[in-house]
């Protein structure tokens, strides 16, 4: 049964379709970033919000639940969030969702007009797939795939990762030995 559920998410993942949260208070860059979204083909389903209240209510995570027809409750591949809005950031939204104990992680990515390292720094220092600078582009579209497929097929379990043999030898360390460099035996 395991198998068929990775087999049918593969598929979903492999071209079919993608759910994007996009939240952005403009409706103006919100059209934008939409068309860029059909412009790429028929992978991705976008569904656009103008607030980050608003986000929290389609993920289910507000305090008042509404049996609106439009919450999609968890069923999100990826959430593109502006980092300037009112009432709650893009940052804000971030800290939300990375609080919750989702089955699987959704990427959240984080796009801003303004280019400030420390900003950008901030976001990805607690959980941010990626901060992208405004105007997005096709291929900042096309990078959104890659991003839902590596939560797809990683289940929550924590934030800990494995190095595995092969990155090992990549970054030059081929065995497991420690160093003892300095040290004096008696």
């Amino acid at each position: 049964m395991e198998e068929s559920l990775m087999k049918g998410e593969e598929e979903r993942l492999g071209g079919v379709e993608l759910r994007v949260l996009l939240v952005d208070d403009s409706p103006v860059e919100r059209r934008i970033v939409e068309g860029l979204f059909k412009s790429t083909g028929d992978m991705f389903q976008v569904i656009t919000v103008d607030s980050g209240r608003r986000a929290m209510e389609i993920l289910g995570l507000n305090e008042h639940k509404t049996e609106s027809p439009d919450v999609v409750e968890h069923k999100v591949d990826i959430i593109l969030t502006d980092y300037c809005m009112p009432e709650m950031t893009g940052y804000d939204l971030l800290k939300a969702v990375k609080e919750q104990n989702f089955d699987r992680t959704i990427p959240v990515i984080i796009m801003s007009s303004e280019n400030e390292p420390q900003r950008i720094n901030r976001c990805l220092a607690i959980g941010a797939e990626d901060f992208i600078i405004k105007p997005l582009q096709t291929n900042d579209v096309l990078r959104l795939k890659n991003y839902a497929r590596r939560s797809a097929i990683s289940p929550r379990n924590g934030t800990k990762r494995k190095m595995t043999a092969e990155l090992m030898a990549e970054n030059g360390a081929t065995d497991r030995r420690p160093r003892l460099t300095g040290l004096a035996v008696a």
